[in-house]
């Protein structure tokens, strides 16, 4: 099982959210957690190609941390 999210972690979508237009694997920051009437995180989202964030209540069902890089490191090429 992994960890639950804390605010300022990283998190990445685990299925899409068609009414906010954000993709199953979009990365976000978590905002704030709820715990009234069940456990939920605010997660604010940065959509490539536009300047304005969306933010989204999610349930810890539909998202999971990410620990470590969020994108590939290029390789080292010997020479």
């Amino acid at each position: 099982m992994t960890r639950l999210p804390h605010i300022d972690d990283f998190v990445r979508l685990t299925r899409d959210i068609p009414e906010l237009a954000l993709n199953r694997g979009a990365v976000g920051v978590v905002r704030s957690t709820w715990f009234a009437p069940s456990v939920a995180y605010e997660v604010e989202f940065h959509q490539i190609g536009h300047d304005y964030q969306t933010r989204a209540l999610l349930m810890p069902e539909q998202l999971q941390v990410e620990d470590g890089p969020l994108f590939k490191q290029p390789e080292l090429v010997a020479r």
